[in-house]
């Protein structure tokens, strides 16, 4: 499960790159990537701001500011249901029938 795309970071327009995956250990969604460079979410995390809310499409989600990364980026992690909308299974889908 995964998303690549725009988002908005506290107002501000940014491409993102996220995953995510259950953990066994506590029950919950972990979600996390980067946010490609963007000086201004980058002062948030430089200026000691770390809880923010990433929005994508119409949902809204709170995440954790982590880390500037050697390019700019920054590394962005959040627990409970993804940011990004969810994708239809297409393994789900049922069979065609034969008539």
């Amino acid at each position: 499960m995964s998303y690549h795309g725009p988002a908005g970071v506290e107002g501000t327009s940014v491409r993102v790159h996220l995953s995510g995956r259950w953990e066994p250990v506590d029950g919950r969604f972990h979600w996390g990537g980067r946010i490609e460079p963007e000086p201004r979410v980058a002062h948030l995390l430089r200026s000691g701001r770390r809880d923010v809310e990433v929005r994508i499409a119409d949902r809204v989600r709170a995440a954790r500011l982590a880390e500037v990364d050697p390019w700019g980026g920054v590394r962005i992690t959040g627990v409970g249901d993804p940011p990004w909308p969810p994708v239809a299974d297409s393994t789900s889908a049922p069979e065609p029938t034969e008539g």
